[in-house]
């Protein structure tokens, strides 16, 4: 009796690149067959060339990418694998692939989305994207795989990652090993898909005015050098004012919100700072003449938005239990919450999903639209529960 939808999720440690390829792949298929999609998250600590080999996807279309950490069943993880496997006649799924991206962030949006036209038809469906997290402005390839979705496909997926070294971020497809690449998967269901995406960050003081940007870099706040007003209006201790690697690891918890009409704040991750010109790098745009919030958070309004992404999710499914879950949760997040907290928030990503298996990993950024045609998060937490 072949079963109509399952997902499985497999997981390994094994310092061999091959064999833990191997060892997860087999743990995700359980013996199963009629796998439609392998999906991978990897440390780019592994010699990814042999860990797809390791894998073996053969004629089952595998994609993924590199991370700052992993997510699986068990709980959260470095250095290691996660591959979560689809099958079943329920589920059906196309990929596609754009190179050199950073020169052409919105094409190779529309491109990798073009799959949405070949996908075998089901009457739920959602596109997963994959990006390099390094590449630019993120927030220019969701709209570019709007441009060809509209608005009745929800976009769902997020940024590679590379452990926080910021030099390089790899994209997995096929038997692959891609950089400055954007990933397509058009996902089609016979049962609801759901996505849920909460933050848990707190705006500090008052607002300031984005005096002088361009793309995804801010030259001033307020009229003043965007680092001074940052750093002076977060309080920020000494060393951080000229310390790159201090700087980083302060603002990873102190991202900037901006403010939108409907009142809840995006939230943007401040990359990097230049010392030189006292301006700011974000992963994704931050327009000129917008109002801008210095924002924070604890523990606490982390893990309360970690239970609000997933009961939306869950929402959306129309009272289906969830087979599985993808979980896409910034690095920044982690950071906050520590070791024993990013344990405790896959354990409830589990429990309110019902026991599902969880897979994901820790991004340089988050996407998720189910309205509207923005749809690129920072320092967020996305979970696409599938039923």
């Amino acid at each position: 009796m072949t079963i109509a939808r399952w997902v499985g999720v497999g997981e390994s440690v094994d310092t061999d690149s091959a064999a833990a390829g191997a060892s997860a792949r087999a743990s995700a298929l359980a013996g199963r067959d009629a796998a439609r999609l392998l999906i991978v998250f990897a440390s780019p600590a592994h010699d990814l060339p042999a860990l797809l080999r390791g894998i073996a996807p053969g004629d089952v279309p595998l994609v993924g990418c590199s991370t700052a950490g992993e997510i699986a069943t068990s709980g959260p993880g470095d250095h290691g694998v996660v591959v979560l496997a689809l099958g079943g006649p329920g589920f059906a799924a196309c990929t596609r692939v754009a190179t050199g991206a950073s020169k052409r962030l919105r094409e190779a949006g529309a491109e990798v989305a073009e799959c949405l036209q070949t996908v075998e038809p089901r009457p739920h469906r959602a596109l997963l994207l994959l990006s390099d997290g390094l590449a630019g402005d993120q927030q220019a390839i969701v709209r570019g795989a709007y441009d060809v979705a509209g608005s009745g496909v929800p976009l769902v997926g997020g940024c590679a990652g590379d452990d926080l070294a910021m030099r390089a971020t790899f994209q997995l497809y096929g038997e692959q090993v891609l950089q400055d690449a954007v990933i397509g998967v058009a996902l089609g269901s016979d049962a609801p898909l759901g996505i849920g995406v909460q933050h848990g960050w707190q705006r500090v003081g008052e607002p300031v005015l984005v005096t002088s940007s361009a793309g995804n870099r801010v030259f001033t706040l307020d009229d003043r050098p965007a680092l001074d007003v940052y750093l002076e209006r977060l309080e920020a201790p000494a060393e951080v004012w000229d310390d790159p690697a201090a700087f980083t690891l302060f603002a990873l918890s102190h991202p900037l919100g901006l403010g939108r009409r409907s009142g809840e704040d995006h939230v943007r991750f401040v990359g990097g700072a230049n010392f030189e010109d006292r301006s700011l790098g974000c992963i994704a745009e931050v327009p000129q003449g917008g109002i801008a919030f210095f924002m924070e958070g604890d523990s606490e309004s982390v893990l309360t938005a970690t239970d609000g992404a997933c009961a939306g999710a869950l929402a959306a499914l129309d009272g289906a239990p969830a087979l599985g879950v993808l979980a896409f949760d910034c690095i920044a997040r982690r950071s906050v919450l520590g070791a024993a907290g990013i344990a405790d928030e896959v354990s409830r990503i589990g429990a309110a999903c019902g026991g599902a298996p969880v897979a994901g990993f820790y991004t340089y950024g988050e996407i998720a639209r189910t309205r509207g045609i923005s749809g690129f998060h920072n320092q967020t937490l996305v979970v696409m529960a599938l039923a």
